[in-house]
């Protein structure tokens, strides 16, 4: 099944477009509970909440050799016929890109990845290839330095360089399974970035921990059919509770704000 079609299931049946970040921290889980078993009860406790999972590689990696499988166990722990978003902001050129494309959707098994378009399309054609799979390119992201070169202005109608992104990844959407990561802390560009590519979903980190206001970000990203937008919680929902009660405490944390983002949508 395509992750176009795995999606909008997984948001019909649970009526939801969150996601939830499944970024570990070991310092933050629960004393005597492995990254392992923390992730599963996580994820039996919000199955029903989400329409899709995203664990950030960078907290499996810094685990070091038993990263790499708990990761991979941690995939195989998701539901079937939810997607699994790999947050891993891959970019480089040929035969690199297409061992980064082939790693994330074929040893993983994730459903779709993030990847940088510093170096251009063929940097991530290999991952656009998979087309039953899909590609969310950073466009306008979160954090205060993406103002460095985001939002950088160029040529004679003075387009921000998101933008351009924005324009360029319509362009290579030859499969239908390109996407765009949009911070929630910038509604405004959310909103112009929406506009220009009315049918494409959009990735929506930055809520909760970060800032970002959830009635803005539905009311800006939005599409027609009352969907198209990921919105993303990671630290909000895994960390509600430190002690005995964290399943119970993150899935009403999930709960809370699947119910927020539905009221926003109505």
């Amino acid at each position: 099944m395509s992750f176009q079609n795995k999606l909008a299931d997984a948001t019909k049946k649970n009526n939801s477009l969150l996601c939830i970040g499944l970024d570990p921290q070991v310092e933050k889980i629960p004393l005597g509970l492995s990254v392992l078993d923390f992730n599963k009860a996580v994820i039996d406790a919000t199955a029903d909440l989400v329409c899709a999972y995203k664990p950030n590689l960078a907290f499996y990696e810094a685990l070091g050799e038993q990263g790499y499988r708990i990761l991979k166990e941690t995939i195989k722990a998701i539901p079937q016929d939810i997607p699994v978003i790999a947050d891993a902001k891959r970019g480089d050129i040929g035969n690199t890109a297409k061992a980064y494309a082939r790693a994330i959707f074929e040893e993983l098994g994730a459903d779709a990845v993030t990847v940088n378009p510093y170096l251009g399309h063929d940097s991530l054609k290999p991952f656009i290839d998979y087309k039953d799979r899909a590609v969310f390119i950073l466009c306008r992201t979160s954090n205060p330095g993406s103002e460095d070169f985001q939002a950088l202005e160029f040529g004679d109608k003075q387009k921000h360089l998101f933008e351009i992104i924005a324009e360029k990844a319509s362009e290579w959407n030859i499969f239908n399974n390109i996407g765009l990561v949009v911070g929630a802390t910038y509604p405004q560009e959310i909103k112009l970035i929406r506009r220009m590519n009315p049918k494409m979903p959009l990735l929506i980190p930055g809520v909760g921990a970060q800032g970002g206001d959830v009635k803005a970000v539905v009311a800006s990203g939005i599409d027609a059919s009352g969907g198209g937008i990921i919105i993303n919680s990671s630290r909000q929902i895994l960390y509600a509770s430190s002690g005995k009660d964290f399943t119970q405490a993150a899935r009403k944390a999930a709960q809370i704000l699947r119910d927020e983002i539905n009221l926003y949508r109505r």
